[in-house]
C-alpha cells in the first residue's frame, strides 16, 4: 500500500468522525437543517453572497437541487436573496443573521467536541496535525475557520459573477 493509500483510509476515517460531530453540533442547535443545508449555509458566511450557479458548483449539485436547497432556507431564516452588490442586475444570495448565529454555534460545539477528542491524543501525535490538516483544508479549497477568530475568513472575491 502506498502513503497515498494509507492516508486516504485515515482520511476516510477521520470524516466519519468529523460527520458525527457535526450531525451531533446540529442537532443540538438546528434541528430543521440537515447536513448538507448547513453546508450551503457556511459556505455563504464564509464566502460571501453569491450567485446560485456558483454556489451549485461548490456544492457539486445541479442548480436546480441548490435553488430547492435556497427556497428552504430562505423559508427557515438562514439565507436571503438580494441584488448583486458588484452588477445590480443579478440576484445573489447572502447568509442571514439567523444563519450567522447557527454557523457560530455550530461550530463553537463541533470546536468543543473536537478539542476533547484531540486532547485524548498522545501529544507527541498532535504535533504534526496541524500543518497536515491545514495543508489538506487548502488542497480542498476550503478556507481557514477558527472560533478564536469568530468569524470565518472569506475569500477576497465576495461575490461569485462566473
Amino acid at each position: 500500500m502506498s502513503d497515498v493509500d494509507d492516508l486516504t483510509d485515515a482520511v476516510l476515517t477521520a470524516s466519519r468522525l468529523l460527520i458525527a460531530v457535526s450531525a451531533r453540533s446540529l442537532a443540538a442547535v438546528e434541528e430543521t437543517l440537515t447536513l448538507p443545508q448547513l453546508r450551503m449555509v457556511v459556505l455563504l458566511d464564509s464566502r460571501g453572497p453569491m450567485k446560485l450557479t456558483a454556489l451549485a458548483d461548490l456544492l457539486e449539485v445541479n442548480p436546480s437541487t441548490a435553488k430547492r436547497m435556497i427556497d428552504r432556507l430562505i423559508t427557515s431564516g438562514m439565507v436571503d436573496r438580494e441584488p448583486n452588490p458588484v452588477t445590480k442586475r443579478e440576484v445573489v444570495v447572502v447568509v442571514t443573521e439567523e444563519g450567522r448565529r447557527v454557523v457560530g454555534e455550530v461550530m463553537t460545539r463541533r470546536r468543543a467536541e473536537i478539542s476533547t477528542i484531540v486532547a485524548r491524543m498522545p501529544e507527541h501525535l498532535r504535533h504534526g496535525l496541524v500543518e497536515a490538516l491545514n495543508a489538506f483544508s487548502e488542497a480542498g479549497g476550503e478556507p481557514r475557520w477558527s472560533a478564536r477568530d469568530e468569524t470565518p475568513e472569506r475569500t477576497r472575491d465576495h461575490v461569485k459573477v462566473d
